[in-house]
């Protein structure tokens, strides 16, 4: 079994990988392609580096750096104090993950052209398409076990002293941010189109994003502590009680919790930290009556 369970690691590593470079590749597309050629605006951090790039443009007349579009260096250099934020409040290879997913995107945001005559020139239909395109790279991102950056790790890393944060009310702080300097700086039209495009995107990031699909989780293992890990690291409920194996006779732990589906890499790890010849079996919770919280979480 360890050879197998070496092997879905390293898969899922590389699935993580093509996951997290294709979801950012679609995703800056589907800016520089559709949004950025309509003059409407993201939320979240990236809004704030279009902001940015358009101030500097009115200044000093650079639209772009040996013809690239520097939104993405902007984006970068942005996030660089919440990396460093990261690293001190949620672990190296969070950082380290957050670090190289924001380096991906800010190189394909960069790299990514801006045509100068937009490809959909009606408001409505490019804020649709570039909302189901971007949501969809968004989601892969996420899917991938990455962060786009921004609110996102701040609510990660705030998440790891109260699991109560909600990275949707972050979101929205920043987002009221964005749009209002749109509606100061352009005009109504623009600010409320890049707010329908932003929630577009949002709606099919929740279609994408495993975050809040339940799974009802059972542990068997003859190994004790599983039970104070998962509360301690997942902060979820667990009930726990002995059983005996019926062909051998030997007394086992069966352990049983519901979790979130972006958690069961994180707890297949803790198990097979404590007992690698545990047995887990897993099902979707089609529907949880009681108190079941909706953690935030980008991967750990």
């Amino acid at each position: 079994m360890n050879w197998f369970n070496k092997f879905e690691d390293k898969w899922n590593g590389l699935s993580s990988a093509i996951l997290m470079i294709l979801g950012n590749l679609i995703y800056a597309f589907s800016i520089n392609l559709l949004i950025t050629p309509m003059h409407l605006y993201n939320g979240g951090f990236l809004g704030i580096s279009q902001i940015v790039r358009h101030l500097i443009a009115v200044n000093t007349g650079f639209t772009t750096i040996y013809g690239l579009d520097f939104t993405g260096i902007i984006y970068f250099l942005i996030n660089i104090p919440l990396f460093l934020y990261a690293y001190s409040s949620a672990g190296f290879k969070f950082a380290t993950k957050t670090l190289i997913s924001i380096g991906i995107s800010s190189i394909c945001l960069t790299l990514a052209p801006v045509p100068k005559i937009p490809y959909i020139d009606d408001y409505l239909t490019a804020c649709v398409v570039a909302g189901v395109i971007g949501g969809i790279g968004t989601g892969m991102i996420l899917r991938g076990g990455s962060s786009t950056g921004g609110p996102d790790i701040i609510a990660v890393c705030m998440a790891k002293k109260n699991p109560n944060v909600s990275v949707g009310m972050l979101n929205n702080i920043v987002n009221f941010v964005v749009y209002g300097c749109c509606l100061l700086l352009f005009n109504v039209k623009i600010a409320v189109y890049s707010f329908i495009y932003s929630s577009i995107k949002a709606m099919f990031i929740d279609r994408m994003h495993t975050q809040n699909i339940k799974t009802e989780v059972l542990i068997i293992t003859k190994k004790d502590g599983i039970e104070k890990f998962l509360t301690e690291e997942l902060n979820r409920g667990v009930t726990s009680w002995k059983g005996r194996g019926a062909y051998t006779g030997d007394e086992v732990n069966i352990v049983l919790t519901l979790v979130s589906k972006y958690e069961i890499e994180h707890l297949k790890g803790i198990v097979h930290d404590v007992d690698s010849n545990a047995f887990l079996m897993m099902s979707d919770g089609e529907s949880i009556v009681g108190n079941f919280k909706r953690h935030i979480g980008i991967g750990e």
